[in-house]
């Protein structure tokens, strides 16, 4: 026989070592090139684990942030947050940004971002809530995302007038993906989470538990949570509970992250230096 394993395997042998690549700050307006697709922009927003770039079209992508996914001017590099010089009276918002003076709050855009209940509109507004008063980006709960094609006619898009959603569950075969399928509008953006509900988005960490209980098919997901927990009240209370250990977006997962970067940057895109 031959091949790897016709001889002795040498244990002690030389070991591959992983790639290297030079960091690169992720500083505003880098150009960049994402390797595995292709996609060319400029960076608007960076994250822990993702980072959002706009093409020259104005069309914006979030992407994962990986040791060697982007080159810089056709040279392979990890890309790492930018230095910032800070002195002792500056702060910071939940979602990680440089915390403005409340003067500097502005009035209410046409445009909105509509999440799918009150629980969501809460989370975001712990998080965000700085960010999106100063960009004046209002964000309301839908109560359900059934009549969203509706809901999207009678807002009635138009640049200037966009129009953000954000979903639970948007992964392949779920209702709320079809329902997704039924809006296109170049004025409407749809993003979303894979959870089954965003009270997944916490980190298990953040709550002191290993991982999110499984809910059979069938159970409330909500009520099955409460069972699980051994909480005896209604899901409200315990998402009070809940809410109180998030401090900032490092107890959310990056999939909930990325998506309302994205939103944000989208009903309000930051001004190209």
């Amino acid at each position: 026989m031959s091949g790897i394993l016709s001889d002795p395997m040498d244990m002690n042998g030389p070991r591959h070592k992983k790639p290297t690549w030079p960091t690169v700050p992720a500083t505003k307006g880098l150009l960049i090139r994402h390797r595995d697709t292709g996609y060319v922009g400029t960076i608007v927003r960076f994250g822990p684990d993702w980072l959002t770039m706009k093409d020259q079209d104005g069309r914006s992508q979030t992407l994962r942030v990986e040791r060697g996914a982007f080159s810089v001017q056709g040279k392979t590099v990890s890309l790492v947050k930018p230095t910032v010089v800070r002195n002792e009276t500056t702060q910071t918002t939940a979602s990680g940004s440089v915390a403005l003076d409340d003067s500097r709050a502005r009035v209410a855009r046409p445009s909105r971002i509509l999440v799918e209940g009150l629980h969501d509109a809460e989370l975001v507004e712990k998080v965000w809530g700085a960010d999106l008063r100063i960009e004046g980006v209002v964000v309301e709960p839908l109560h359900g995302a059934d009549d969203l094609a509706q809901i999207v006619r009678t807002f009635q898009p138009r640049p200037g007038r966009r129009l953000g959603v954000l979903l639970d569950h948007l992964i392949d075969g779920t209702k709320e993906t079809r329902i997704a399928r039924t809006v296109d509008h170049p004025d409407v953006l749809i993003t979303g989470h894979p959870y089954v509900d965003v009270w997944q988005a916490v980190k298990p960490a953040t709550l002191g538990i290993k991982e999110w209980p499984v809910i059979p098919m069938g159970t409330d997901w909500k009520r099955g949570i409460c069972t699980a927990f051994g909480f005896n009240g209604e899901p409200g209370a315990l998402w009070k509970q809940i809410l109180k250990q998030v401090t900032s977006y490092k107890d959310l997962e990056p999939g909930l992250v990325g998506a309302v970067e994205e939103l944000i940057d989208f009903v309000a895109p930051p001004p190209l230096d």
